[in-house]
Formats: C-alpha cells, structure tokens, sequence
C-alpha cells in the first residue's frame, strides 16, 4: 500500500517513523506499510492536517448537497469546518481521533456516488439557489415549504448511498449470481431469443431511443413513429388482418382488450358471455377471469371442441390459441362460422413465429388477433416487459385500444407520421374512453420491429424452419425410445408427449436438477417447447436426460419416420406472400442496420440532445448504472415460470424492492405486479373494491376521478 504526501499537507511529525517506515523528508514521502498502521498514521496526520480536513469536510458537505446519504458525524463535521480558523487544539484527543476516523472514511469513500452525478444542480448552485430565495440550505427549505406535521423524520430502509453506482452493481450482481441459468423448453408464450448485438447495444442500451418521450408532438418523433409504423405493418402482415395498434402490456390483458372491444360491439346488455378455450395459455385465462368480473362480463372456460357455440345466444365472443397451450395446431373455420352465425366474434390468440410458417388466422375468420411479440429479438426478462399486439378489420379501429400511428402529408406535401388514432383514450374522452390502456410497450416493440427488419423476411422463415425442424427432430427421438407424442404433424415447436406411467412432475423436477426446464401439463403428459436459441445438442442432451429418468424404452413408434425438414403440413402451411414492403426486404448488413437506426434516431428529441420540459409519469430519467443489468444473462434468460429453485437470485432482487417501496411509502405491503402506471391504477382500484367487499361496502362502486389526474 502506497501513500504519497505533499509539502503542503505533509505533517512535520517524524510520519515514517509512526508508519513503521523509516523517515523521509517532509516534502514528499513515500512509505509501504500495513493497512492498520496506515490507519494510525492517517488518523494522526489527518489531526494536524486542515487542508486536508477541509478537503474531507467539502466531500461531507457535497455529499449532502446533492442528496447523499448523511453519516451520523457528518453534521458534526460539517459544523466542525465551518471555519478555516479551527485548529486542533478546539478538540478533546477522543474527538481528535473519532473525527479523524471519520475523515478518514470520507476521504476514502466510494468516487462514483449515484447522487451527484444524477440530481442536476451542484453543490454551488443549490447554495447560491438557496441564498437567492432567503434559506440556509435545503433543510431549512424543507422545513419552511413542508409542514411539520407531514415531514418524514424516520430513516428510509435503503442500501447505503456510500457504495456507490458501481458498488451497486456489485451488489445486484451477487444477488442475481443466484439464479440457475437452465435451459428452457417451458413455453406458455415465453421464449429464448437471440437478440441481435446491433440493436442490443444501439437501440435497447441507447438512450436516443429509451429516454424519448411519448409521440404527441410529430415533428419530434419522426423516427420512433416510422419504427413503429413497421411494427404495425409487421403485425398486420402475420396476422392478416387489415390494421394493428402501436402495442399493448401483454398478451394476457391484449386478451381483456379484446373482450371489452367485443362487448362495445354488441349489445354487450343482451350478449354478455364470452368464452374462452381452455386451451388457451393459463395466465391470460387467470387475467381474464378478473377482468371479466369487473366488467360484468360472465367468463365461461371450456372445451371449444364440444361446446355448442350456435346455441349460445348470449354469447359476445370466444378466445382460442393457435397454436394451443399444448403446441397443437388446428383449423378454426367451423368455430368462425358457428360464432358468426350467432352474432359473436372470434379472437386468436396467436404465436408471431408461427404465423411465419402456418396460416393467418385471417384465413380461417378471425375477427381479432392477439399475442406477444417477445420471441422477436426480446428476452424474457423473467416475464416482462414485451410488447403485446392487437390486429382486426379498419372498421373495428375507433373501436381499439390503445394508439395507431398513421401516414400523413405535412405543409410541404411530404409524407410525414403522426398519432392517426387517439380519441379514445383517457386524457381525452375521460370516463367515456373506450380503454383503460393509455400507454404502449414502445421500446420493445421498436425491438421487435427491427429483428423483423434485420433479419428480413427470408431470415425469418429460416429461423421459423430451424425452430419447427427441432421439434420434428425431438418427435422422431421420442418416437425411436418408444414415447408417444400428441401429435406426429399438426405442431410448430411445443411437442407433448406421455410418460406414463411415470408421474410428470416427478420426471420433469429430476431434468430441473439437471438444469432442464420442461413442462407438466397433467400428471402423465410433459411438453416440451423449441426456440431459434437452442442447438441440435440440446436435443440430444434433452433426451438422454428423458431416458435416465426412466421416459421410453419401448419399441419405435411410426413417429420415428417423420422427416426433420422444417416444412409444415399442406393442412396447415402458409402459402400467401407477406412482408414483402422493401424496408423488410433491404438491410443486410450490421452496418446498415446500425445507419438506418441511427438515421431514425436523429429525427426524434430524446434526452441525448435536450431536456424535455414536460412532466409525466412516462420520462425516462433511468441511470446507465440501473439500466446494464437489463443485459446480463441472468436477467435476461430467465422463464417467469421456472422453478423456484432456480429463482432464487431474481426473487431476492424483486422482495428487496418491495422492501425498499414500503419504506418509502410507509405502506404495509407492496406489488409489483402492474405492467404500467394504468394497470397500477387499475389493481389499485380493485384493491379498494376488495377490501369495502370485505367489510360489507361492496356496493360502493363510485369513483372520483380529478381532471388534473394523468
């Protein structure tokens, strides 16, 4: 350890001497001593030394200027130097020493404090702020604007400020270190994804696309909107419909969306029921339930095979999967009909990968089609965020949630984009609103749209044959151990075979030791779900581990015969050209795809080129340092429905939050469960309406909304 003193802040005390080290001379020694004598010797240099205590207590004092945490001493210490006449004689020899100790620690804090680097003003102008407006500093400011009754006087329960932002880091990542990171054949709508480097680091990690602010004004959002312009045409062309919005939360409640726009549609006083398949995805089938409750909507969950849709007279709609929650694909034509016949609509919930390969629900009388778009370039993120999608017919479109971005002219007669479609949100049509979705998943829909751009539409067929070719070449390693699948054909990339008699979850926890992540549908059926990340290797380890758990071991089964080519069935394969508009069809190279992000980024105003003077709940005021961890691998790789076992890190993270907001909201408990500052007010409402249902109020059904209110 290596200390260097100058002239000026040198004592004249023998110092090498006391450090264990012979002297030197005081105009500059160095010395090589042990930790806890260079303690002593600062301490005792640090007593006769006032520039040096100045230069600790102005570490002190910026410190509390910009909001860091203050040490218990530090007001002592500011107090202490507040006059370069004191000397060490003001001092007892146990405060000389407690104060050194404490500059001590000062002087060798942490340099990279989050504080100051992220609260605008600096120390020189919140005092010359505070001289201007007649306070001693901003607790007297505190005290004169706040009233004393509703001044917070205990300490907030949060980690120390003194670690600092890369300290911070440090710390996270020991927690997250505890997450397994598995390999995942879970499904349920959550998959692994390459996201590709050039827009990982260029547009995710890029603050002229993350700190923009929402499009209202067009001339500084040019960019932003053409992407999502490419969003909107990406989903249209999947899906087969005629318009998509400019994203939702979720595929769970884009499946509630679609529910409220059916019953907007009917008479939704005679037509009150809406069914749902239940095949479909269990968390939107969960989701919808509630949703289904509030809005006085009767939810009937069955099977769409042998329900009698044509007798249902008080029907609105149905909800099916395509593929099913199982991975089964299948012709929905005769349920369009019966719905249709009756006067209900027909919403699918679809798979964006596999619209690449199989047929539009268009094609098949889809009214409404929704879904997630997280398996193009976005990462699981443990479940969240990703951008949902909502596509139907233009004369469904003042009818959608959500917001439409449209081709316009400007004076000049140039194409320009602009907010087409946004009358019917809350900020406008208030109670009259025809959703409570007022927000949009923007930057990762930006994401999905330029993986689609990236890759081009011939890249995505490659990747929606490599993902289909690996569920075919697990069906037939199946059908050669003797495991019975539930299908042989009609399947993208979720297989479901049995493994009877062996109990599922006994198999499916014994692949988990190994870090295999499968699914138990039932107690004999496993499924198991393919995504472009994994390898033909995963394969083969995949069922040697089914093997060793005792899956198989009969004769081959005529499923050992298949083909592995990546080709869907002529039943269900897409024939029709899609994506064929140049900007899917031109970038082939990283560096083009880097110029043409950036050249989109330079029509927009985000935080890189100004301060935008509003204030919303939607500015984007996130450090880098809060941001980079959005990259690692054991944020981003995690299933939301791995087990617990291998959670436990990201766990951890998500209750300390919690822990950390109840501190600082003095509430007893907190949920993080809310996609956006809407589903926030929503759950919050739902919470009060619980709790008056709990105390006998139920029918208090009012609520008062302020204009002034987001």
């Amino acid at each position: 350890f290596w200390l260097k003193l100058g002239s000026r802040v040198a004592p004249q005390a023998p110092f090498g001497h006391l450090a264990g080290c012979p002297p030197l001379s005081t105009k500059t020694m160095w010395c090589r001593a042990p930790p806890a004598a260079l303690e002593a010797t600062l301490a005792a240099a640090l007593r006769e030394a006032p520039a040096t205590r100045a230069l600790a207590a102005g570490l002190v004092r910026t410190a509390a200027l910009t909001g860091g945490r203050r040490p218990k001493s530090t007001a002592a210490a500011v107090t202490s130097t507040g006059s370069a006449q004191h000397t060490s004689g003001a001092f007892s020899s146990d405060q000389k020493v407690e104060k050194a100790s404490t500059d001590l620690k000062e002087l060798l804090m942490a340099t990279d404090l989050f504080a100051g680097r992220h609260l605008g003003p600096s120390p020189a102008e919140v005092e010359e702020m505070c001289r201007i407006i007649g306070c001693k500093d901003l607790e007297d400011l505190m005290k004169q604007t706040i009233p004393a009754q509703v001044r917070r006087e205990q300490a907030l329960d949060l980690p120390d400020a003194s670690i600092g932002e890369s300290g911070a880091l440090e710390l996270l990542k020991s927690i997250v270190a505890k997450n397994v990171i598995a390999t995942n054949f879970i499904g349920m709508g959550y998959h692994g994804t390459l996201v590709p480097g050039v827009i990982s680091r260029n547009l995710l990690e890029n603050p002229g696309w993350y700190t923009a602010y929402t499009p209202y004004q067009a001339e500084i959002s040019q960019g932003r909107m053409e992407s999502i312009i490419n969003f909107q045409t990406l989903v249209s062309e999947l899906t087969g419909m005629e318009v998509a919005n400019a994203s939702l939360l979720d595929e769970g409640s884009a499946g509630a969306e679609a529910m409220a726009m059916i019953a907007r549609t009917v008479n939704s006083k005679t037509k009150n029921q809406f069914f749902v398949s239940e095949k479909v995805h269990p968390q939107t089938i969960d989701l919808m339930k509630l949703r289904a409750h509030y809005f006085g909507m009767e939810l009937i969950v069955g099977d769409h095979h042998s329900t009698d849709f044509k007798s249902m007279n008080k029907l609105c709609g149905a909800l099916v999967q395509y593929p099913d929650t199982d991975g089964l694909l299948f012709d929905y034509s005769g349920l369009s009909e019966a719905l249709h016949s009756n006067g209900a609509h027909l919403v699918v919930a679809a798979d964006p990968l596999a619209l690449v390969a199989v047929k539009p629900p268009s094609e098949f009388g889809a009214d409404v089609v929704i879904g997630s778009m997280q398996r193009f370039g976005v990462p699981m993120w443990f479940g969240g965020p990703s951008a949902a999608y909502l596509a139907t017919s233009k004369k469904q479109v003042r009818r959608m949630p959500g917001r439409i971005i449209g081709e316009s002219l400007d004076r000049l007669g140039n194409p320009a984009y602009r907010l087409t479609l946004q009358t019917r949100e809350q900020h406008i049509r208030l109670d009259k609103a025809t959703s409570n979705v007022c927000t949009a998943q923007v930057l990762l829909a930006n994401m999905a749209a330029m993986y689609a751009v990236y890759h081009r539409t011939d890249g995505l067929k490659k990747i929606a044959r490599k993902v289909h070719g690996l569920a075919q070449l697990f069906t037939r390693e199946l059908g050669k151990a003797g495991v019975a699948v539930a299908s042989t054909d009609a399947f993208f990339d979720t297989v479901s075979f049995d493994v009877a008699p062996l109990n599922a979850a006994t198999v499916v926890e014994q692949l988990q030791a190994k870090k295999l992540n499968l699914r138990a549908l039932d107690s004999k059926r496993i499924s198991a779900s393919f995504d472009e990340s994994h390898m033909e290797e995963d394969i083969t380890t995949l069922v040697s581990a089914l093997k060793a758990a005792g899956v198989g071991g009969g004769a081959a089964l005529p499923s050992a015969g298949i083909a592995v080519d990546g080709a869907m069935p002529d039943t269900f394969a897409r024939v029709k050209p899609f994506l064929q508009q140049k900007i899917f069809n031109s970038i082939h190279s990283e560096t083009e795809m880097m110029r043409y992000m950036h050249a989109l980024q330079l029509k927009d105003l985000a935080l890189d080129k100004s301060m935008i003077s509003l204030g919303s709940c939607t500015m984007k005021l996130n450090s880098v340092s809060s941001l980079a961890p959005c990259s690692w691998p054991e944020i981003t790789n995690m299933h939301p429905f791995a087990p617990e076992s291998h959670t436990k890190g990201y766990r951890e993270m998500l209750e300390s939050l919690e822990r950390y907001l109840v501190s600082v909201t003095g509430f007893d408990a907190c949920s993080l469960q809310p996609t956006s500052g809407a589903s926030g007010e929503y759950a919050g409402l739902l919470v009060i309406r619980k709790y008056l249902e709990s105390i006998g109020q139920g029918s208090r059904n009012v609520c008062i909304i302020p204009r002034s209110a987001h």
